[in-house]
C-alpha cells in the first residue's frame, strides 16, 4: 500500500464517520462507495468488493462506538431497545458476515442497493420529535417489532459490510416511532453491536486487509467525535435533510452501477 494511498483511505475515513456522528448512520452508506470509487479515480489504487466490504465493517464498528458513547453522555439512547435490538442485530450481522464469502460483488452491491432503497420512503415519515418538546430516553418501543426489523436488517448488513445503521434510523423513526435524536444515539449504540459481530464475521473469512482498515479506523476516530459534536448542535429538520439527501444521493449512483452492468 503507497502512502498516497494510505493518506486518501485516512480521509475517506474522516469523511464517514464524521457523517456517521452527525447523523446517526454508522458509515456504510458513505465508506463503501467511496472505497469502492474514489481511490481508482484519483489514481491512487483499489479494493475489490469484498476488501471494501470487510474494510468498511471495521470502519462502522470505530465510528458507531465512538459516536454511541459521545451521543450516550446527552442521555440520547433508548438503552434496552440498544441491549435487546443490539443482541438480535448483532447475530444476525454474524451469520450474514459468513455467508458473504459465498455471494459475488454483484450480489453484494444489489442488496446495498436494496437496502438503500428501502430506507428512503421510511425517510419520509415525520419524526417523532417534531411534535414533543423533551423526548425522553425511556420511550417504549414494540419490542417483537424491533428484534425482528433488525435482525433483518443485521443480517443484510453482515453481508454487504455495513452497520446498517442508514436502514436502522429510518426504522427507528418510522416503525417504532423514537424521536429523531434519539434514534440516532440508539442506531449507534445498536450498530456498534453489529459491527463488532460482523467484523468477526469478515476475519474468520479472511475478508479484511489489515493495512487499509488501520487507515480507515484512524481517520474514523477523529471523525466520529467531530460529527457527533456537530450533530448536537445542529436543528432536527436539517439532520434529516442531509440523511435524506445522503441516502438518495448513493442510492441513484449504485442503481446506476447495477443496471449497467
Amino acid at each position: 500500500m503507497t502512502p498516497a494511498f494510505a493518506g486518501t483511505l485516512v480521509l475517506l475515513g474522516f469523511a464517514g464517520a464524521f457523517v456517521s456522528g452527525l447523523v446517526g448512520v454508522g458509515g456504510a452508506i458513505v465508506m463503501i462507495p467511496l472505497l469502492y470509487y474514489a481511490p481508482p479515480l484519483l489514481g491512487v489504487g483499489s479494493l475489490p468488493m469484498p476488501e471494501v466490504s470487510g474494510v468498511t465493517m471495521v470502519q462502522v464498528l470505530a465510528a458507531a462506538a465512538v459516536g454511541a458513547w459521545i451521543h450516550g453522555r446527552h442521555a440520547a439512547v433508548q438503552r434496552e431497545l440498544a441491549v435487546t435490538g443490539g443482541a438480535a442485530m448483532a447475530a444476525a450481522s454474524l451469520a450474514g458476515a459468513l455467508a458473504s464469502s459465498q455471494l459475488s460483488a454483484r450480489a453484494l452491491l444489489i442488496v446495498f442497493t436494496l437496502m438503500a432503497t428501502v430506507a428512503l420512503p421510511l425517510l419520509a415519515v415525520r419524526p417523532l420529535e417534531a411534535s414533543v418538546s423533551a423526548p425522553s430516553p425511556e420511550v417504549s418501543v414494540p419490542r417483537g417489532l424491533a428484534v425482528g426489523a433488525l435482525a433483518l436488517i443485521g443480517f443484510a448488513s453482515g453481508l454487504v459490510g455495513a452497520g446498517g445503521a442508514f436502514l436502522t434510523v429510518p426504522v427507528m423513526i418510522a416503525l417504532l416511532r423514537l424521536p429523531m435524536r434519539l434514534a440516532i444515539g440508539t442506531s449507534l449504540a445498536v450498530t456498534g453491536m453489529s459491527a463488532l459481530a460482523g467484523v468477526l464475521g469478515k476475519a474468520l473469512t479472511a475478508q479484511i486487509p489489515l493495512g487499509p482498515a488501520a487507515a480507515v479506523v484512524l481517520g474514523s476516530v477523529v471523525g466520529a467525535r467531530v460529527g457527533a459534536r456537530v450533530s448536537r448542535r445542529v436543528p432536527v429538520r436539517v439532520l434529516r435533510l442531509v440523511l435524506v439527501v445522503l441516502v438518495a444521493l448513493v442510492a441513484i449512483r449504485v442503481w446506476w452501477d447495477v443496471l449497467a452492468t
